[in-house]
Formats: structure tokens, C-alpha cells, sequence
């Protein structure tokens, strides 16, 4: 309980503070409102919004992508509406970004790396004018570069048919419902299945080839590297060779841990990449180890796979590219997925072995 002199001590501090008005402020609210002032917004409609706020959250220089509708006559449409092709809004992502770190210039050569420019009904999987490609201006400036740059891509003969892309003002930008926000990070699982089936990465991947992308924030070595084949022969054994590196299946309930229960992570018997943990391990009942979602979703690359006469979608380690399983959508929720992995391309880690693995941060998992 306050006593009356200290009742009285805060009363007059409160008093002074309002009489200082919004002057009254620490100094690192004055640094992060001229911060917050610097930041300029670029708008881009790419199809699948997922996919674009995904791609743009990774370049540098971005602040945050926003997914949402313009474009259209409807206020405040719905995802349902805007789904059905009669508000004549457009799927969208509002860039924010910080000039002094990416320009607009560079947006746009990153946006045009991102979508198929020449499609004029929609985007990949995605049919109807919702999900065509636009660049939405907000100022003059922004009109000028968009529009030379527009033309600088159809003189390169990138593509040999028609840039479809249309360039318009922004005029009102509609924010979509919140499940749709960073949908990438919120169901990765579910986001990975969708694109990789979409289309959009095979597409964008024979039409720039090798090309170095814009630059991002992840950089550096990676650590984890696949040995020679001398080494492979040596330190794997025949059914690990087998799996991993001829596409191999071992048995089901026959193998190291389709039946492991302990806490832990599994890595790539090759590289050593993590790939899954065993919180998120479950028993399928088809007798391999089967998971949820990835530890870490960008050390696996999606393949498509025709062999057994079906399409299956194969796993792959992205840096040692080994042969792992197949992804399912008959898996439980959350994420409505089921990795089915091969034992034999895995090696677990226990939990209280992690940081002396080398895997320390991961020991908060299982505190």
C-alpha cells in the first residue's frame, strides 16, 4: 500500500509527464520513430500471395511483406470473395522496406524473378484475374522505374511471349485475414506442399537457370557438405548406400528407429544436416519413421517422383542430397502431413548428447 507522501510523489510525476505532452519520450521511441519515418512501401501482385510475401520476407533490406487485395471495387472484401473473381481485386503483398538497404529498382528485378510475367489469367495452379501479376505504383517515381523496367525485361528476350504484367496506381490496399499473415511460418508444412506442387519453383527455375539470385540475408558456408565417394563407400554401410545414394527403400519394421521413442533429433547419415525431431515423430503404422514437418524446412528439397507407376512427391537432404523418403498429405494435424523416412538415411541424436554432437541449439526443444 502506497503511503500518502509516495501517493503524492506519483501524482506529480504523472502531471509532469502530461504537461510534457508527446514530447516526453525515452530516447528509444525518438530513434524508433525516425526509423519507422524512413521506411517507404512497394505493392506487388504475384498470384499466390503466400508464395510472394514468403519470397519478398527474405530479401534484404525488406521489413515486413503484408498480404492483402487491391485493385478492385468491393470494400473490405473477404478471401472469399476476392477467391470468387467478382470483386475485381487482386491477390497483393505491400513491401515495406528500407531504401538505404534495397532500392525500388531492385524490387522490381526481384519481383519479376519471382512470377511467370507473361501469364495474363493468373499464376501457376492459380486460375482467374484475382491472381494475375501487377505492379502497383505509389508515387510518380515508382510509375517510371516500374514501367522501364518493364520494357528493359521485354527487350532482354527473357521470354518469348508478351510481358502480361499490368502497371497501376495504388489506389486502396485491403489487408487480408490474419491466418493468411506469414502463412509460410504459421503452416510451413502445408505452405511447402502447396508451392512445390504449384508449379512456380520448376517454372522459375528453368527460366533463370543458375543465375545468382538478389542478394539475402542468409549468407556464409554451410557446414554441412557431401564426401566423396571413396569416403561414402567407406563410411556407409550397404543398406545407408543403398537408401541414400541409389534411391533405395529398407524394410518396414525392420530398421533402427521406426520404433524409437527416445527425445532427440534425426540427421542426415551423410552430411549431418538436421532434419526432424522426435517431437514431432509419430507412429504411422506403416513400420518407417514418420514425422509432421521438418526441424529445419530449407535443409529439404521436394522432388517429384513417377517411379512404382504413381506420382509421389520424393525428400531430399538439401546439402549432402541424399535420398530420405516421400512426403504424404494423410499425416495428423497440425499439419495434415507425413514424412516417411528411410532409418537408414538418418542418424539421431539423443537430447542430452546434443551440444556435444555439435547441435546445441537445439537443447532448448527438450528443457
Amino acid at each position: 500500500m502506497k503511503t500518502g507522501k509516495t501517493r503524492a510523489i506519483w501524482i506529480l510525476i504523472l502531471v509532469l509527464a502530461a504537461g510534457m505532452g508527446s514530447g516526453w519520450l525515452p530516447a528509444g521511441d525518438g530513434v524508433m520513430a525516425q526509423e519507422k519515418k524512413n521506411l517507404e512501401r512497394a505493392t506487388f501482385a504475384g498470384g499466390c500471395f503466400w508464395c510472394v510475401e514468403a519470397d519478398f520476407e527474405k530479401l534484404e533490406g525488406v521489413v515486413e511483406a503484408i498480404s492483402g487485395y487491391t485493385g478492385g471495387h468491393t470494400e473490405n472484401p473477404s478471401y472469399e470473395e476476392v477467391s470468387s473473381g467478382t470483386t475485381g481485386h487482386l491477390e497483393a503483398v505491400q513491401v515495406i522496406y528500407d531504401p538505404r538497404k534495397v532500392t525500388y529498382q531492385e524490387l522490381l528485378d526481384y519481383f519479376w524473378r519471382h512470377v511467370d510475367p507473361t501469364d495474363p489469367g493468373g499464376q501457376f495452379v492459380d486460375r482467374g484475374d484475382q491472381y494475375a501479376t501487377a505492379i502497383f505504383y505509389h508515387t510518380e517515381e515508382q510509375r517510371r522505374l516500374a514501367q522501364e523496367s518493364k520494357e528493359a525485361l521485354a527487350r532482354s528476350g527473357r521470354f518469348s511471349k508478351p510481358i502480361a504484367t499490368k502497371i497501376r496506381p495504388l489506389e486502396r490496399f485491403y489487408e487480408a485475414e490474419t491466418y493468411h499473415q506469414d502463412y509460410y511460418k504459421k503452416s510451413p508444412l502445408r505452405y511447402r506442399f502447396y508451392r512445390f506442387h504449384s508449379g512456380r519453383d520448376s517454372f522459375l527455375k528453368k527460366t533463370w537457370k543458375e543465375e545468382p539470385q538478389h542478394k539475402s540475408e542468409e549468407s556464409g558456408p554451410s557446414p554441412y557438405s557431401k564426401p566423396t565417394e571413396a569416403e561414402l563407400r567407406r563410411k556407409l554401410t550397404s543398406m545407408q548406400y543403398k537408401v541414400t545414394q541409389e534411391n533405395g527403400t529398407e524394410p518396414p519394421f525392420r530398421n533402427e528407429y521406426w520404433d524409437n521413442k527416445q527425445p532427440g533429433i534425426y540427421v542426415d547419415v551423410v552430411s549431418g544436416e538436421p532434419l526432424f525431431s522426435s517431437l514431432d515423430k509419430f507412429d504411422s503404422g506403416t513400420g518407417w519413421p514418420s514425422f509432421t514437418r521438418p526441424l529445419e524446412p530449407d535443409n529439404l528439397v521436394e522432388r517429384e517422383d513417377r517411379s512404382l507407376f504413381t506420382v509421389r512427391t520424393e525428400v531430399r537432404s538439401r546439402h549432402a542430397d541424399s535420398h530420405l523418403g516421400h512426403v504424404f498429405a494423410d499425416g495428423p494435424p497440425p499439419s495434415g502431413l507425413r514424412y516417411c523416412i528411410n532409418s537408414a538415411a538418418l542418424r539421431f541424436v539423443p537430447a542430452k548428447d546434443l551440444a556435444k554432437e555439435g547441435y546445441p541449439q537445439y537443447e532448448k526443444l527438450f528443457r
